[in-house]
């Protein structure tokens, strides 16, 4: 059976510089309705930059929503016109001073699909060299060097909340356990 979901209505209910909140009226597989309250989002880029002392870049910086600093991967928002890799090598940079080399995709994520249509795009790279931070004017963190071993022990023990951050990382370890990858 082909699953889906039919939009009948869609009220705009917010549209503010990072999202676009909708409620809308669907029709469901079996004819009936239901409502759905949809966050859209333009979707985001994190970058898993290795240096070559096996170590991860991570930036640790105060989270709103949440109240809380959290040490997660460098990260950030697509901007329009820009292709996901292009703003993950923008974001390294201007996070970390990174610049990287040997880029792979370590896919998408969908970090809340149940209500968000945000899709998160991860990266792996070597780090090649350092330049200087080019923080926003707004963004305030500390960049910190994490071994990957020690990385993926910390997702295993919760100390890593962040899903993009998780995912990354434990991809990341996979990646370079394969005996084939030339990297």
């Amino acid at each position: 059976m082909k699953h889906f979901e039919k939009t009948l209505i869609s009220k705009e209910i917010f549209d503010g510089h990072v999202i676009h909140v909708t409620h809308d009226t669907v029709e469901l597989e079996n004819g009936s309705t239901a409502l759905r309250e949809v966050v859209g989002h333009p979707g985001g880029v994190c970058v898993a930059a290795l240096t070559e002392e096996q170590e991860l870049l991570f930036v640790r910086q105060f989270r709103y929503p949440y109240k809380e600093v959290l040490l997660e991967l460098p990260a950030g928002k697509l901007e329009k016109g820009q292709n996901p890799l292009e703003n993950g090598k923008r974001e390294l940079l201007e996070e970390t001073g990174a610049v990287g080399r040997e880029y792979l995709t370590l896919g998408q994520v969908y970090p809340s699909p149940g209500y968000c249509g945000e899709i998160i795009h991860l990266y792996f790279c070597k780090v090649d060299h350092f330049d200087a931070q080019r923080l926003d004017e707004d963004e305030f963190l500390d960049v910190e060097r994490i071994p990957l071993k020690k990385a993926v022990e910390m997702v295993l023990n919760g100390e890593l909340p962040d899903a993009k951050t998780q995912i990354a990382v434990l991809k990341t370890a996979a990646l370079l356990q394969r005996p084939m990858t030339v990297l």
